[in-house]
């Protein structure tokens, strides 16, 4: 939706390196939490509106980030640090020291979402914490059901939410990740060779650009025309592909091409298929 360019302070302690890159007389140090709030800020008020905000441990150890989205009323689920202190109505403790002393029946195995090969399952629990105002402040901790290892997340919601929502929130931080990738991957996210801010701004908006047009054709296949039962949905892999073939590269064996394209979502689909079995297999 949005972008801001890191610039470190060395730079901007540094006039006339920021003027030869093509930076503003008004540049000034910001850290990456000041970023996303300036950029959750511009979009708030430019009429949009969004439900929670989730990132990790670099937003959710800065106060200043989560008060601001506290005073907005939007609802975070913002990973921190195990060595993070949160006050509770016994006093404050650190999120390691709270976990430690959960008892077994605190711990609930949740689904965080959907992966490449079936369910993230992980053990959740959830603390209470003290917070003035009815607004609501809790501690979610995520555990490995593998290897025991904890992540924590500082919540607050302008309402009482169940932990299934809490869950759902932390697990679409993958999304987040997984775009990223996908943005590298299929419109040369990372590809810019520039050495001025303009030319990196115009890199970085035309590469979202591309991005938002194979999520777009995406999501209008998806909810307009679904594909046969024994294919997997049309991903934007899938897209960009048949688009450079169809479009940018016209071949004269398109058939064969599309062909290509059913047998890979086949194969696809009946991995993605035996993954789901063998994950409800070892549950049972």
């Amino acid at each position: 939706m949005d972008r801001e360019l890191y610039i470190p302070r060395s730079w901007t302690c540094d006039p006339d390196r920021c003027r030869a890159a093509g930076l503003g007389e008004d540049t000034v140090f910001a850290t990456k939490p000041e970023l996303a709030r300036t950029m959750i800020e511009r979009f708030l008020d430019a009429g949009h509106h969004v439900g929670w905000i989730t990132g990790d441990e670099v937003y959710g150890g800065n106060p200043k980030l989560r008060t601001a989205l506290q005073e907005r009323g939007i609802g975070y689920v913002l990973a921190v640090a195990c060595s993070a202190e949160v006050s509770t109505g016994a006093g404050k403790f650190r999120v390691d020291a709270l976990a430690a002393k959960l008892p077994k029946r605190a711990w609930q195995k949740l689904s965080a979402g959907h992966g490449a090969k079936g369910h993230r399952f992980y053990d959740w629990a959830v603390i209470d914490l003290a917070a003035p105002g009815l607004s609501h402040h809790q501690l979610l901790i995520r555990r490995n059901r593998a290897t025991g290892e904890l992540a924590y997340y500082r919540c607050f919601s302008p309402r009482l939410v169940p932990l299934t929502e809490l869950v759902q929130v932390a697990g679409s931080r993958w999304r987040v990740e997984e775009t990223f990738q996908s943005e590298k991957g299929l419109a040369g996210l990372d590809k810019h060779q520039v050495r001025r801010y303009p030319s990196w701004t115009r890199w970085v908006t035309l590469a979202m650009l591309a991005h938002a047009f194979l999520a777009v054709v995406r999501a209008d296949e998806h909810a307009r025309r679904p594909g046969p039962a024994g294919l997997i949905p049309l991903s934007c892999n899938e897209i960009q592909r048949l688009f450079i073939t169809l479009v940018v590269q016209p071949v004269h064996d398109a058939a064969h091409r599309l062909g290509w394209s059913d047998w890979r979502r086949r194969h696809q689909a009946r991995a993605r298929t035996s993954h789901y079995q063998r994950q409800a297999a070892a549950q049972t």
